[in-house]
């Protein structure tokens, strides 16, 4: 007997954080079954040009955030839900989905809602320490809830969460380098320390300002610095390491598993993604959250590790002071990379994808 071809909607997405998770399900799915995956996404967000890279059909609903600082500004974003919530009716209606997955981001509110409604079965994926409302909302009726961090029964039913970790991209994990051969192919000396600091593809303003007037120091304390500064930030961090022996700055990293491998120590925001990469790889790091985020959720991930000695976070007002001092410090104290490695690495969780996937098929399954 033939094994039909499973139909599977995906939601989400906004940011990086949210797209990669569902990627990498969407990947996972497609290595273990026959399946027709549609992604739900929002109009003129990331995920409208990185869903069809990646090879995956995404339909676009007008959806956008409530802005909390002008309640009057909300009458057009309500006008926006309806008409999200009709069009994702309408999606449902001709996809006709055996499972529909929510990964987060404005999308994933409207499609998985009217999925719920439509008895379609729902499966969410929760990626913070700290719930982001949509899942908050979608909670009661979802068959499973997967999640990344214990103690997650404060936001959802009990019976329904899975601790499954997040999803990460998997050529991050595909190391074959040692941190030698690595930073040699960033043109540095093999031998020296090394920083790698990372604000995301926009970048971190927080983090480039913190480094820009302070870049002799790592030369001064025979520091490599690998900065990765996102295209927002122009090129003042050129400038300002111009002449600088030992500093690599670029807009954007290609290959992330050299840069990783290159790293005594990583500089980065609090995100899930970046979280659940640097567990894995257990790198020693110090995490800037954040303040830019729903619900500060990014601080409540780097406590989450800052608290069991897996990470050190420094608050962002705080890093223009504080951020250069404790790099120079802490990467020069081999003990305490070394037990941050380790600390940071039992909290992973491996083959996230996979696990999530057996949920989905499980909740098929269970429905026929």
């Amino acid at each position: 007997m033939t094994q039909r071809r499973y139909k599977i909607l995906i939601s989400g997405g906004g940011t990086g954080g949210h797209i990669f998770p569902a990627l990498s399900i969407a990947n996972a799915i497609k290595r273990r079954v026959d399946a027709d995956i549609l992604f739900v996404g929002a109009e003129n967000r990331m995920e409208m040009e990185k869903v069809p890279a990646a090879g995956y059909p995404i339909e676009g609903l007008p959806v956008a955030g409530f802005n909390r600082k002008n309640l009057f500004k909300n009458f057009a974003v309500i006008i926006k839900l309806m008409k999200s919530i009709h069009k994702a009716r309408s999606i449902i209606r001709n996809f006709k989905p055996d499972i529909a997955i929510g990964v987060g981001g404005y999308a994933s509110g409207p499609t998985l809602k009217a999925a719920q409604k439509m008895g379609v079965p729902t499966l969410l994926q929760e990626q913070n320490s700290y719930a982001g409302v949509t899942n908050k909302l979608l909670a009661q009726k979802a068959r499973k809830i997967c999640v990344a961090y214990p103690d997650m029964e404060r936001f959802f039913p009990a019976d329904k969460i899975v601790m499954t970790g997040n999803p990460v991209r998997k050529e991050i994990l595909i190391d074959t380098k040692t941190a030698e051969e690595a930073r040699r192919s960033f043109g540095l000396q093999p031998d020296l320390p090394t920083v790698l600091v990372v604000g995301g593809s926009l970048g971190a303003r927080t983090l480039n300002e913190s480094l820009c007037d302070q870049l002799q120091k790592f030369v001064d304390n025979g520091v490599q610095l690998i900065w990765q500064t996102g295209k927002n930030f122009g090129d003042r961090g050129v400038v300002a390491a111009k002449g600088k022996k030992g500093i690599i700055v670029t807009q954007f990293i290609t290959d992330m598993s050299v840069a990783y491998a290159a790293a005594s120590l990583v500089v980065s925001r609090a995100g899930a993604g970046s979280i659940s990469e640097l567990e894995l790889l257990g790198k020693p790091c110090i995490l800037v959250p954040s303040p830019n985020v729903a619900e500060d959720h990014q601080t409540k991930n780097a406590l989450a590790l800052a608290n069991k000695n897996a990470a050190i976070m420094i608050a962002d007002n705080e890093a223009r002071e504080k951020l250069v001092g404790t790099v120079l410090s802490t990467v020069k104290d081999a003990d305490r990379l070394n037990q941050m490695a380790q600390n940071v690495r039992q909290l992973a969780l491996e083959n996230s994808d996979e696990k999530i996937v057996d949920h989905v098929l499980e909740i098929i399954h269970s429905k026929h």
